[in-house]
């Protein structure tokens, strides 16, 4: 049996075991809970007037993770021997020093199906801890947002959760974290913000979108000679995936401006495949266009981006795209 079944086979024994016994706030990489929890169970406190969060990063988690602790707190939950060896011989797995496997103290191994699990067996007394203190929070894996009614109570939880991290050998990124207004904070991706009618909602993090942006120029780099079918087809499963996460936004005008944004490069990217003005003047008069617009697109056939968002988008509409299969955020 390789390692890799190993690991899968110590899973399937210890999750159904442990994951019962882990707080209700925490929402990572457990059966039947999902990111999207965590967003509506901050968005739920923030509009029971939580309007502070603490905002707590853990500087390089998963390479910390003090092996002896961590075995110490799944001792407390497993009584298995030969189980609780299997684990520790995973911790130590794959370290080489100098062409000799060396044996560490920290860390657990990036991508490792029980990595996860461990995570939140080492996490759960903190988990523990807040909610003795009777305060509403969201954990997913190593990123925590705590919301309370006040600045001074920010800082109060901020100096508990840098003693009780502390304990476990584990450090606070202090760039990354904050207490601060629950208001524009990024969180899994997304951010709360307030409606002129005092509603609080949810939407996509500038960040977030920003990244997206990144990812389809990527996907539409407008070399290699792909079809516009091709780039397309590309583009789908990332788009699509995107969506399905982050569905859970309140801002359809959000969705639109991507989509149009999205558009406006594929327009540019068809220009370009047909690239001299005889074959778009062609094209376009094929697709419909009436013969003075595509005389004067393909007399600007250099000028992809600015003919991309004037005068092409009466020829390439929405429901030309719609017909190449491409997909739509809105």
């Amino acid at each position: 049996m390789t390692d890799r079944l190993i690991q899968q086979a110590l899973l399937q024994v210890l999750q159904p075991l442990i994951d019962p016994t882990f707080s209700e706030h925490s929402y990572g990489f457990r059966p039947g809970r999902r990111a999207r929890d965590a967003v509506l169970a901050a968005q739920q406190y923030v509009r029971e007037g939580r309007l502070i969060v603490v905002d707590v990063d853990l500087s390089r988690f998963f390479d910390r993770v003090n092996h002896d602790i961590l075995i110490d707190r799944l001792r407390k939950r497993v009584n298995d021997v030969g189980v609780i060896r299997l684990v520790r011989a995973y911790l130590n797995a794959g370290i080489m020093d100098g062409g000799v496997v060396a044996e560490r103290m920290e860390g657990t191994p990036q991508g490792g199906p029980l990595s996860p699990l461990l995570a939140n067996v080492l996490l759960d007394e903190v988990d523990r801890e807040l909610e003795r203190r009777g305060h509403r929070f969201a954990r997913y894996a190593d990123d925590c947002n705590v919301y309370v009614r006040s600045q001074k109570a920010g800082e109060r939880v901020m100096a508990l959760l840098r003693r009780r991290y502390d304990k476990l050998r584990l450090k606070i990124n202090e760039s990354k974290s904050a207490v601060t207004s629950a208001f524009g904070r990024k969180f899994l991706g997304f951010e709360l913000y307030k409606t002129g009618k005092d509603e609080v909602k949810r939407a996509v993090a500038r960040k977030a979108q920003e990244a997206f942006k990144q990812k389809i120029r990527q996907l539409t780099r407008r070399s290699g000679g792909r079809s516009i079918e091709q780039v397309i087809e590309d583009l789908r499963p990332y788009v699509l995936g995107w969506k399905g996460y982050f569905g859970l936004a309140q801002t359809p005008k959000v969705w639109l401006r991507l989509d149009e944004w999205m558009r406006h490069r594929m327009r540019a990217i068809q220009l370009k495949h047909w690239r001299c003005g005889t074959t778009i003047y062609r094209e376009l008069l094929a697709l419909g266009a009436p013969a003075a617009v595509a005389r004067q697109v393909a007399a600007n056939s250099r000028r992809w981006q600015r003919n991309s968002r004037y005068l092409l988008n009466s020829i390439l509409t929405i429901a030309y795209f719609d017909r190449l299969g491409m997909p739509r955020l809105s």
